[in-house]
């Protein structure tokens, strides 16, 4: 009789360190909110400069000194249950160059600014999930507010050098990739859309 007790005791402890070590290997899901930041390279935006410039350059317009910046993105999702989150996207970027409307020779004659500001509903399939690592695929369709400015140095002969223009845009990223703590995780996404064909960022979830 006075080892039954003994083996209750155990019985209930190795119970207790159970449960405590599944609810340590699950405890990233209990967290259904996340926010993430990114930066990411070669997005629609950018893209579709890149043939205008083309275009401009056929009709004998010269540019140079082309800048990039982004897309930056924010994103916010929320776990509907261990393999579906809904959120949305708001990306944004810019590009600048400078124009020759004679050739380089004379001088340039002024600089385009675009900037491109997105807002996009999204879907995030976590198809495998860890404790510290995880892979998903991520869906978002919205649009996109263009606003291009043309700024001549001779603004005397121009009246309306600003011009925007609303169209739709997408994230499509096949695959992501996510590692670090239970809260807080590096990322990399490789797909096609506005916020690019490759990203990198932080999520942070609680």
């Amino acid at each position: 009789m006075k080892g039954i007790p003994g083996k209750i005791m155990l019985m209930a402890l190795a119970i207790m360190m159970s449960t405590m070590t599944v609810n340590a290997q699950n405890a990233y899901e209990d967290y259904k909110n996340e926010v993430a930041i990114s930066l990411g390279g070669g997005s629609n935006s950018d893209i579709i400069s890149a043939f205008e410039t083309l275009g401009i350059a056929i009709v004998g317009v010269t540019v140079g000194d082309e800048s990039f910046f982004g897309p930056v993105s924010a994103e916010y999702f929320y776990h509907m249950n261990s393999w579906l989150a809904v959120g949305g996207i708001l990306a944004y970027g810019q590009m600048s160059q400078d124009f020759y409307l004679s050739g380089k020779k004379n001088g340039k004659d002024g600089e385009i600014k675009n900037s491109y500001t997105t807002l996009m509903p999204a879907v995030k399939f976590d198809w495998f999930r860890k404790k510290y690592f995880g892979a998903y695929s991520k869906l978002a369709i919205g649009a996109t507010l263009r606003s291009e400015r043309t700024d001549y140095n001779d603004d005397s002969r121009y009246k309306d050098n600003s011009d925007d223009e609303l169209h739709v845009n997408w994230q499509v990223s096949l695959i992501g990739l996510e590692f670090g703590s239970q809260r807080l995780r590096g990322f990399v996404e490789l797909g096609t859309g506005e916020q690019g064909i490759g990203l990198i960022g932080l999520r942070y979830k609680f």
